[in-house]
């Protein structure tokens, strides 16, 4: 029996002025200012009016994974992984940590420490009864490598696929390496929806510019995308209008929007870093300055998770970031907490 051929094209050219070689950008790493986040030039797609469509062809709806089949149905709960690199054990004891209390984890990847690669992680994830939903980047990968991995995915208990671009490799980490970017992660997600993959996809609703975010967002579901998870917003209120108008755009996926999860400074300050991600400093600093910083970390996203959840549209959370500075096994055990108690919450509703 043979899989599906992978031969999705797109006619329009990489942007030359992008250092990532987009089609569909601009990317969640855009500065405030509008500058690239590899090498600050002025960013190609900073003053776009409208997002680039897709004008290939549109699949046909995969088979829904287990995280999809859940949210039909209600909230659900989805965790990153924060896992030591290269450490078995260490990925299947947070694999079961956080496993056991959502209803998929989130596999990241990361673009100064690299990992097991992604067919094996989601062996070693599935293999301790997690449902692991897969990062591919297009950094490190050319569009051959991509393909194995798709077509490896399918074989190897994924629950889905997340298709992103990636972050640049930050300055000083691995000059001896090249940086691919072959694809974007828009035509990423038309090679893994056409592969049979459950697609999930990224979106930055306070990145620049951000009236395109909704209408980029409906172009990744063209492509073939199912799911989409959110970067942080710094506020509910731009949460709901950015699902409200990506909604009336024609987006029809489920929308899961980001939680932060941070219990002292180590952990907030990894959060903060990150260009297209918007958290509020005054609730940063009542968090890591208070008599219990872990009680006090843990109820802050409990709240934010509920608030979030309340916004009309939006389908569940992914409880995000690192947790703890104390080491991943400690950081697992803040994550599951929280997702036990949003699901007292919920229950309790």
């Amino acid at each position: 029996m043979t899989g599906p051929r992978l031969f999705v094209e797109y006619p329009a050219r990489p942007d030359p002025d992008c250092p990532k070689r987009m089609v569909f950008g601009p990317c969640g790493g855009i500065r405030d200012d509008r500058s690239c986040e590899i090498d600050s030039r002025p960013c190609p797609f900073g003053h776009t009016a409208q997002p680039v469509r897709w004008e290939g062809e549109e699949p046909a709806p995969n088979p829904a994974g287990e995280l999809l089949r859940a949210a039909e149905s209600g909230p659900v709960i989805l965790t990153d992984l924060s896992v030591a690199a290269f450490d078995r054990s260490n990925l299947e004891e947070v694999a079961k940590i956080v496993g056991a209390s959502s209803d998929s984890v989130l596999v990241g990847e990361h673009q100064n420490r690299p990992d097991f690669p992604p067919t094996v992680m989601a062996q070693m994830i599935a293999g301790v009864g997690g449902r692991p939903w897969i990062t591919l980047t297009c950094r490190d990968r050319n569009r051959v490598v991509l393909e194995q991995e798709l077509m490896g995915l399918r074989q190897a208990g994924a629950d889905g696929v997340f298709c992103v671009t990636g972050d640049g490799r930050a300055q000083g980490v691995r000059p001896d390496v090249t940086q691919v970017f072959d694809l974007d992660g828009t035509r990423l997600t038309a090679l893994a929806a056409q592969a049979g993959l459950s697609v999930g996809v990224p979106e930055a609703p306070q990145a620049e510019p951000t009236a395109i975010r909704p209408g980029r967002l409906l172009q990744k579901q063209r492509a073939g995308a199912g799911l989409a998870v959110l970067n942080h917003v710094g506020t509910v209120g731009a949460l709901t209008e950015f699902v409200s108008t990506a909604r009336a755009a024609g987006v029809t996926i489920p929308i899961i929007a980001g939680v932060a999860v941070y219990t002292d400074e180590r952990s907030a300050r990894v959060l903060a870093a990150f260009p297209g991600l918007h958290l509020d400093p005054a609730e940063i600093a009542r968090v890591v300055t208070s008599d219990d910083p872990r009680a006090v970390g843990i109820e802050t996203a409990v709240q934010e998770a509920a608030d979030l959840l309340s916004v009309p549209g939006v389908a569940g959370v992914n409880l995000s970031g690192l947790a703890s500075g104390s080491g991943e096994i400690p950081a697992a055990h803040v994550k599951a907490e929280v997702a036990e108690r949003i699901r007292e919450r919920m229950d309790a509703r």
